[in-house]
């Protein structure tokens, strides 16, 4: 049986999602990890402790698979430029866990470029194999920057670099990541391993819309236009606003709801995200009034409600290395809008399971808005092809590639 430590130091997978830090990279890391444990492979997650009252080692993922929080720096959220600061601390703990429990493992999977810092100090002590995923990748962030305060700080680069370098294979999301690696990073070509992250079938799948909207509180005539994720500059939530606002003018006679599901909208002032801030402030600008509503964080096991009782979900996104949530809403029967970027351009088929626009004009995600709400055979169509068209991404199917890597690695390695 193959045993994997898998490295996912600054979140962990079962954190709720939709805060600062928790998005697709922590349901790829948790949804991966059950997949393996019903495929029989040992895995053991490790994450910096963040809350020194929630237990050190979890079973929540099944089969057998741990979470283990590993205690490193104070056990409090802190800032990611801070957190580079406490990998060998992390890296010891996770070392000492595997002396204590006498688990010698057979390979490490680290995700983001912090994670893969450790896999570094952990290959050498181990003589593993390194497989690596960065999710997203710091040059491509700050190729869309706007301001100083967006831009990665030049570690960040300087770090993922010296991670493939060190990794025996790194696994990209798209030919777009893989583009990416090769023209901003020079990294090699027979390194990277395109295979796409899973959606969960059993999980994200179509429920009747009059029951999905009793459930999250709807009308049965009520209409919903959905966003999901991160509440970051990048996400272009912005966008999606300024199109609602085309869309209150445009087609005044059908009236319909943004739903947005990410953030803090409730803190404080003084604790409130400036993005947050930004985009209620826009709100109140363009006089939206109940027609955006910002339902802050949501529990992974409600969002299949939200998908499915939505008209469109939007992702107005100016980076998005996949977009996991576009993938989850397909499964559920719903058509996608999203901006032509990065994975997003290979995900959502244009005029067949949604539309792309070009990121950042609101003018043209108005215009497929409204076509997409004033036809209700389009929109069935589409979801429908969006259903169909996720299955090939079952969790399942794309495990079993991840399992091909691994024992590609480990077996070239004992021969």
């Amino acid at each position: 049986m193959l045993r994997i430590a898998m490295l996912s130091y600054h979140t962990c997978p079962l954190a709720t999602l939709g805060g600062k830090d928790t998005g697709g990279m922590n349901v790829y890391v948790r949804d991966l990890t059950r997949e393996l444990g019903r495929m029989g492979i040992h895995v053991d997650v490790f994450t910096r402790s963040q809350d020194e009252h929630v237990p050190h080692v979890l079973h929540d993922l099944g089969y057998g698979n741990r979470v283990v929080h590993v205690a490193a720096g104070p056990e409090v959220p802190v800032a990611k430029r801070e957190l580079a600061n406490y990998i060998p601390e992390f890296v010891e703990g996770i070392k000492a866990f595997a002396a204590e429990k006498g688990i010698q493992y057979d390979l490490i999977h680290s995700h983001y470029w912090l994670s893969g810092l450790a896999a570094e100090s952990l290959k050498q002590a181990w003589n593993v194999p390194v497989v690596h995923m960065f999710h997203t990748l710091g040059e491509m962030k700050n190729r869309i920057a706007r301001t100083e305060a967006e831009r990665e700080n030049p570690e960040r680069i300087e770090g993922e670099k010296r991670v493939l370098k060190i990794a025996d294979r790194i696994i990209v999301a798209t030919l777009a990541e893989h583009s990416q690696l090769r023209f901003l990073y020079k990294a090699a070509g027979r390194k990277l391993t395109v295979i796409p992250p899973g959606v969960d079938t059993s999980h994200f799948y179509s429920i009747p819309s009059d029951e999905a909207k009793q459930f999250i509180g709807l009308k049965p005539d009520d209409r919903m236009v959905l966003f999901v994720g991160r509440i970051e500059a990048l996400k272009g939530v912005d966008t999606l606003i300024r199109a609602m606002s085309c869309l209150k003018v445009k087609d005044a006679h059908r009236p319909v709801h943004l739903a947005i599901i990410g953030g803090e909208p409730e803190a404080s002032p003084r604790e409130m995200s400036a993005e947050m801030a930004r985009l209620q402030m826009l709100c109140d600008e363009l006089c939206m009034g109940q027609m955006v509503v910002f339902l802050g964080k949501r529990g992974q096991d409600t969002l299949p409600y939200y998908y499915s009782a939505a008209e469109v979900l939007v992702m107005p996104s100016l980076y998005e290395s996949f977009g996991m949530v576009a993938l989850e809403a397909m499964a559920c029967g719903t058509p996608v809008i999203a901006s032509e970027v990065g994975g997003l351009g290979f995900l959502v088929q244009d005029g067949e399971t949604g539309f792309t626009v070009p990121d950042g004009e609101p003018d043209k995600l108005c215009e497929k808005l409204s076509l997409l709400l004033g036809d209700p055979h389009l929109r069935a169509t589409m979801g429908r092809r969006a259903a169909e068209y996720a299955l090939s991404y079952d969790w399942g199917k794309i495990t079993a590639q991840i399992v091909d890597v691994y024992e590609s690695l480990v077996n070239v390695k004992e021969g």
